[in-house]
């Protein structure tokens, strides 16, 4: 008995182990498992779905577009933003710029640049109507304010669906002047087919290239019980695009060959731009969008077609934007500067991110930016503001004929500049 006994013993002990050590197995892949799932795809950085999937962890409130390959994916914590979108599914460039390295700190109290292919912006920036510094401040940096409503409050969702969402948001603000102004703003994005897109164009799209494209239509409205008038100052709707530039990436701004149409054209805000950056011809400018030198151009409504558009010859990469172009209307001027012509600004404007004077650097990045007119408000009435944006990838030989179509320019010519 004392035998059998000690050899119960030893398969007893041998039992307990071997099942202790399946447990552990066992909770070993389960843990595995939950940090790597199965199936669950890696997508590199650089594509919509490294770029969805980040913004999905750490921001709420994400709506995503989608018609088949095309996606568009938007924010309302963040006013509605057009983070990015692909034209090729999950797995297809990003076209959006993101600044991953912002989403891990605390929010800024002058500007959170969290990035987006569109973001809902307001003028004037500068000057005595400027809504982003107080009255008596100086124009520079250290006094420059964001407003929080077009940083970081979050909007409310109206509808969504597959296809379109509306967002709304009801604000108060004060200009330097001390004019304050009671609005409501509403945000509407809309993802177009590719029929729509080719009635934009005016132009077939072979079936070689890929698209995607939305819509956006902006609206403020004056809720206060005072008139919004010029001598105390307006305001205006301003849709700002950041983009990841390239070594290869240019901005082609056609404008109407009319006389004296180079005094149209702005080109330094911040210092001139180099003319190994930037050429301007009769009818058409090219910009070097590299992310490696700060400058910005503009252009006002007399000589602004309402196309701009940018290459990226590394990628294949047309990108189009459509704004709003009013000739005989005004347009805030943003400089930081007291003005003499507060409502001579710019309709289309364009940014090339670079290194600032200490080394440092926001980006890579660049922006094309575009603003509506400024209008005089009675209460209840309502200014309306849309913007297409396109983005068509593939075949070089293909979105070249297109670009001669649509803009009479050889993108040959603009690839060896």
């Amino acid at each position: 008995m004392h035998l059998m006994s000690r050899v119960f013993t030893f398969y007893f002990l041998l039992f307990i182990l071997t099942a202790c050590n399946n447990s552990s197995k066992t909770s070993s892949t389960e843990t595995e498992n939950t940090m790597y799932p199965l199936n669950e795809p890696v997508y590199e950085k650089g594509t919509y779905g490294y770029d969805a999937g980040f913004i999905k962890k750490h921001v709420s409130n994400v709506i995503e577009l989608q018609n088949n390959d095309a996606k568009v994916l938007l924010s309302a914590n963040y006013q509605g933003r057009v983070f990015t979108s692909t034209a090729n599914g999950d797995s297809g460039i990003s076209f959006g710029w993101i600044n991953y390295k912002l989403f891990d700190s605390a929010k800024k109290k002058q500007f959170n640049p969290v990035g987006g292919e569109e973001r809902f912006w307001i003028g004037p920036e500068g000057g005595q109507y400027s809504i982003y510094f107080k009255h008596a401040d100086s124009f520079n940096f250290a006094h420059w304010q964001v407003p929080a409503l077009i940083d970081t409050v979050a909007y409310k969702v109206d509808q969504s669906d597959k296809t379109s969402a509306t967002f709304s948001y009801n604000a108060s603000i004060t200009n330097y002047t001390g004019t304050t102004f009671d609005l409501s703003i509403t945000r509407k994005i809309s993802l177009l087919d590719k029929n729509v897109i080719a009635q934009k164009l005016n132009a077939t799209i072979p079936d070689n290239i890929k698209t995607v494209a939305y819509e956006s239509i902006n609206q403020i409205k004056n809720t206060g019980s005072n008139a919004w008038k010029k001598d105390s100052g307006l305001l205006s709707i301003w849709l700002l695009g950041m983009f990841t530039p390239t070594e290869q990436t240019k901005v082609i701004i056609p404008f109407k060959p009319q006389k004296n149409a180079r005094s149209f054209i702005t080109d330094d805000y911040f210092g001139k731009i180099d003319s190994s950056r930037l050429t301007v011809k009769d009818s058409v400018l090219y910009f070097r969008c590299d992310g490696k030198s700060r400058g910005k151009l503009g252009l006002k409504p007399v000589v602004a077609k309402p196309f701009v558009c940018s290459y990226d010859f590394s990628k294949n990469v047309l990108t189009i934007l459509i704004p709003e172009v009013h000739k005989d209307s005004l347009y805030v001027n943003s400089k930081w500067e007291l003005q003499k012509q507060p409502f001579s600004g710019d309709v289309i404007n364009s940014y090339n991110d670079g290194p600032l004077a200490d080394g440092s650097q926001m980006g890579p990045f660049y922006e094309i930016e575009s603003s509506s007119p400024a209008q005089q408000l009675k209460p209840d009435e309502v200014q309306e503001y849309h913007q297409t944006t396109i983005h068509l990838q593939g075949d070089y030989t293909t979105l070249k004929n297109l670009v001669q179509q649509l803009i009479q320019v050889n993108l040959d010519d603009v690839k060896n500049w």
